[in-house]
């Protein structure tokens, strides 16, 4: 309470607005629950691929961002290590109750949920069936699958219900610009660098399927088939990662472009994503020596300006969508915009 021209002005700050409504927190508790459990079980996965291969722990760290620095393939791939960070990162939000973590939770959810429907499309074949059995570890792998199907519909089911509750709508002061003003300027800016960064990886897809002579009809069963590779692999195929990583910059790109405030949580999760995987190809093609030669063709051109853009892209968009020193959504936080006024202009 403060004194103010004779009266009394409460200013004591309001529930904090980040913070996931009071109905809600089983549902964040459980998504929470959930997605640790199943980041400590591909964790599992990684510590045994590491136990099981001829190099040392040094070197699958530093095959974390180099790609030929590993000497022996590895059980999971660089999706599902990155994923494994971003369900913990995901969890500890959930759990801290924040409702930045919800559309990062739904998007984790849909990930597990389309791995796990591939593989069940690819468990229709009896081949691919015995190839469980005959492997000392599909028993352990199919236990894994099938629990990213009970985690996947534990968060879809959780977070879906679990809606935001309206935000401060009071206007802003006179040539101010609202905290919906500034969020739309830098969602339809996120936006659009999404939907630019997806054509550019589509284009390249294409250009693959048309350059090497790949049989379309295989590569898009490879995209919702686990069995088409022929071999148990818990590792996501390059089909599956190429088609939903440009799906999912489709999909999040329009919902910035259109100013959705709860979609910054999965904004921010897979541009990080995308930006692991884009150093990673730096890393390469430092090593390779291949910036010495990208100019000499105009595709090493063309693949040079897309890996820069996506590195620019990226960081900007991780940037844009963590919002330093804002309030939920990336709006100061109008609580104490209000205190500092009033300890201005009245009496503590």
């Amino acid at each position: 309470m403060v004194m103010q021209d004779g009266g009394t002005v409460d200013v004591r700050p309001g529930p904090d607005p980040g913070r996931a409504a009071p109905e809600h927190s089983g549902a964040y508790l459980a998504t929470g629950l959930c997605l640790t459990l199943y980041a400590g079980v591909l964790g599992a996965w990684t510590v045994f691929g590491i136990t099981q291969g001829d190099g040392s722990t040094w070197d699958f760290v530093e095959g974390l961002f180099n790609p030929g620095a590993s000497p022996t393939t590895q059980i999971l791939g660089p999706y599902e290590w990155a994923f494994t960070i971003a369900f913990l990162v995901i969890a500890g939000m959930t759990l801290a109750q924040r409702r930045v973590a919800r559309s990062a939770a739904l998007l984790s959810g849909f990930v597990l949920l389309a791995l796990s429907l591939r593989e069940g499309v690819g468990l229709l074949h009896a081949a691919y069936r015995h190839q469980y059995t005959n492997d000392p570890l599909g028993s352990w792998a199919l236990a894994t699958r099938g629990l990213g199907v009970v985690v996947a519909l534990v968060v879809l089911f959780s977070m879906f219900p679990a809606t935001e509750r309206a935000h401060d709508n009071r206007p802003p002061a006179a040539g101010a610009a609202g905290p919906d003003d500034r969020w739309r300027r830098m969602s339809r800016i996120c936006g659009v660098l999404f939907l630019v960064m997806a054509l550019a990886e589509l284009g390249w897809a294409l250009r693959d399927l048309t350059a090497t002579g790949m049989d379309a009809g295989r590569y898009l069963r490879g995209v919702v088939d686990g069995s088409v590779l022929g071999a148990l692999d818990l590792a996501a195929s390059a089909e599956f990662t190429t088609v939903g990583s440009v799906l999912v910059l489709l999909i999040l790109g329009v919902l910035a472009l259109r100013g959705r405030r709860e979609v910054r949580g999965a904004l921010l999760v897979f541009a990080a994503l995308e930006l692991y995987m884009t150093v990673r190809t730096v890393v390469w093609l430092t090593v390779s020596d291949f910036f010495n030669r990208s100019f000499e063709t105009t595709e090493g051109a063309l693949s040079m300006a897309t890996t820069a853009y996506g590195l620019a892209a990226m960081t900007s968009v991780v940037v844009l969508a963590t919002g330093h020193g804002s309030g939920p959504y990336g709006e100061p936080r109008t609580e104490g915009v209000r205190a500092a006024a009033v300890g201005r202009e009245g009496w503590l």
